[in-house]
């Protein structure tokens, strides 16, 4: 894991991480146990890819938690998962304190049980002021809706006299989204072999490396994260370009 480490040129780590964290079900039934303790396990991952990102200079790492899709999951096993939520968000704090992690979310927080949305304001007040890496919960997230409602925003605008649509820039479109504020991810990784989105951050990756992995996210570690870096940084990004217009 150390040689993978030193293999990470530093100059070019990716400034924003978003991880899709799947295969927490499937990890559990391969080993004859309940669903939840697969979630319950998957705390254990984003403990140390927390951690490991903070070590190497990563500023922000977004983490796909929950969707507004999962609440179509059995009731028991989203009752469950809201529940961890909020024992890890009370049991972490500490530690994001001590590592010097803030906590951000995004997505529609407000339609999140009583004691989850209190929990998760709670935390993130008392982590405001850490300054290392912002950890970003998507939440209740869907990246349609998250552009719905920019889109609406920026009608009331219009239909107010305050914006004109030929004014609608793609700065001023980014500034309703739940992302203002923070910049576009680098590299997009997602776990379990799944190869797709999944209505994650749809506005945002139009120009991030994506990296799929097999691997199940109880079982995505550091050394995991330190692969996908290396991938990452392997390729050429040319945003339209040629390799010869490049710096």
């Amino acid at each position: 894991m150390s040689d993978l480490k030193s293999q990470i040129n530093p100059g070019k780590v990716p400034k924003h991480i978003a991880i899709i964290m799947d295969g927490n079900g499937r990890w559990a039934k391969q080993k004859g146990m309940p669903r939840v303790l697969g979630h319950r396990s998957g705390v254990k991952s984003v403990r140390e890819v927390t951690e490991a990102a903070a070590q190497i200079g990563v500023k922000y790492l977004t983490l796909y938690a929950f969707s507004t899709e999962n609440w179509n999951r059995p009731p028991a096993e989203v009752t469950a998962l809201m529940s961890l939520l909020v024992e890890t968000i009370k049991g972490e704090i500490r530690d994001l304190n001590k590592n010097g992690v803030r906590l951000m979310a995004i997505g529609d927080i407000e339609a999140l049980p009583p004691s989850t949305l209190k929990t998760l304001r709670e935390g993130i007040e008392k982590t405001k002021d850490n300054d290392r890496v912002t950890l970003v919960l998507a939440l209740n997230y869907s990246a349609k809706w998250e552009i719905l409602c920019a889109t609406r925003r920026l009608a009331e605008q219009v239909k107010m006299g305050a914006l004109q649509p030929f004014e609608i820039s793609e700065a001023i479109f980014e500034h309703e989204l739940s992302t203002h504020g923070i910049p576009d991810p680098e590299l997009l990784i997602r776990t379990s072999g799944e190869a797709r989105l999944s209505n994650f951050l749809l506005w945002q990756v139009a120009y991030t490396e994506l990296y799929f992995t097999p691997v199940f996210w109880p079982d995505f570690d550091r050394k995991e994260l330190f692969k996908a870096i290396l991938s990452y940084q392997n390729r050429e990004r040319r945003f339209g370009m040629i390799s010869e217009q490049l710096p």
